[in-house]
C-alpha cells in the first residue's frame, strides 16, 4: 500500500490507493524540486553537480553543468529563481535574462557553511537554512566550517545586511511558513524533529517548541531523514521521513506517510493546479497525486 493511514484525516487529502509514480529515474541524490510556468519541474543532482529540468514531453534534460552542487531552489515573488549553492557556500538570484547575482555568502568575515533550503515570505524576505552538508564529501566540497554554529537568516525584500534569525540548531534543514505566515516550521535533521515559531515584526522568532519529533533518527548515512518540508492549502505539513513524506495536521497529529520506494530528499507542489506532490527520492523523481493543492505562494498565483 502506497499509502499508510494513520488518521482518517488522510484519506481527506490524499487517496490511499493513490499511485506513487517514478517520472524519472537514473540520477545520484536529487533535490530542490521547483515547478516552473512552462509545466516543468527543475531539480538538482548533487553528487552529479548538475542541475535538470523534467517535461512530461520533452523527458530530461540538463540546465546547469557545474551547478556548484545546488541544493534547495523557489521562486521569489517576482519569478526570479533563488539557488542555495553547496560549493560557494552562497545563495544566488538568477533572472530570467540569465543574469547572476549573490545575495548571502557571508556572516561577518566567515563563510556561510552551506545554504541548504530557501522560502521567500508574502513580504519578499528571503528565509534559507545554514546547515554543513555542503562541506561534506559528495553533496558539496570537503572543507573545514567557519562558522561555530548552524544558523536559519533573513535577507530582506529590499535587500540590505543579512539577519541571522535562530542559531541553536544541530543541523536546521527544511523550512516553511503557515499559510497566514505567523508561524515558521524548521526542522532539524540530527533532532530528527520539527520545531515550531511565532513570526513577529521583521521575521523576529519567538516561542519555540517541538512541533513533532522522531522522525528517523538523524542517521545521515541510513537516509530517510527529516528534510524537505511544505504545506498544503490547509496547513498540513509534509516531511521527508522513514519510508517517504510524513504527513501532520496542523495541531502535530501523524496523519499517515506517503510511501516512497527511495530514500526522499524533498518535494513540492506541481502542475496547473498545484494538486501534485512531486518528490525527488535518492536516484529518482516521483509524483503522486493529491486530493488538495498546495500552500499558495507568492509563485503560485
Amino acid at each position: 500500500m502506497a499509502i499508510a493511514v494513520h488518521s482518517e484525516k488522510l484519506r481527506l487529502l490524499v487517496d490511499e490507493n493513490a499511485e506513487v509514480e517514478q517520472i524519472a529515474t537514473g540520477f545520484t541524490f536529487t533535490e530542490g524540486p521547483i515547478w516552473m510556468a512552462d509545466g516543468s519541474l527543475h531539480f538538482s543532482d548533487m553528487p552529479a553537480d548538475k542541475r535538470r529540468r523534467w517535461h512530461p514531453e520533452e523527458g530530461v534534460t540538463v540546465l546547469r553543468d557545474p551547478s556548484n552542487k545546488c541544493n534547495g531552489m523557489t521562486l521569489d515573488n517576482d519569478g526570479n529563481l533563488i539557488v542555495c549553492e553547496h560549493v560557494t557556500s552562497s545563495v544566488v538570484r538568477e533572472r530570467p535574462d540569465g543574469t547572476r547575482e549573490t545575495i548571502a555568502s557571508h556572516w561577518g568575515d566567515k563563510e556561510l557553511n552551506s545554504p541548504n533550503d530557501v522560502i521567500v515570505a508574502s513580504d519578499g524576505s528571503i528565509i534559507f537554512t545554514d546547515p554543513t552538508y555542503g562541506r561534506m564529501p559528495g553533496f558539496g566540497l570537503e572543507r573545514e566550517q567557519e562558522l561555530a554554529f548552524q544558523g536559519v537568516y533573513r535577507i530582506r525584500g529590499g535587500g540590505g545586511d543579512l539577519e541571522l534569525l535562530v542559531d541553536d540548531f544541530g543541523q536546521p534543514n527544511g523550512l516553511c511558513f503557515s499559510p497566514d505566515e505567523s508561524l515558521l516550521y524548521i526542522n532539524d535533521t540530527d533532532h530528527a524533529h520539527i520545531r515550531v515559531f511565532d513570526v513577529g515584526a521583521d521575521h523576529q522568532l519567538s516561542g519555540s517548541r517541538v512541533f513533532a519529533g522522531e522522525i528517523g533518527d538523524g542517521d545521515l548515512a541510513k537516509g530517510s531523514l527529516v528534510d524537505g518540508m511544505k504545506l498544503d492549502e490547509h496547513g498540513n505539513v509534509y516531511v521527508t521521513g522513514p519510508e517517504g513524506v510524513w504527513v501532520f495536521g496542523p495541531d502535530g497529529e501523524h496523519l499517515g506517510t506517503i510511501k516512497v520506494p527511495e530514500s526522499t530528499g524533498n518535494m513540492n507542489w506541481g502542475d496547473d493546479d498545484w494538486r501534485s506532490l512531486y518528490i525527488p527520492s535518492s536516484t529518482s523523481v516521483y509524483r503522486v497525486r493529491m486530493r488538495v493543492a498546495g500552500n499558495r505562494l507568492g509563485y503560485m498565483h
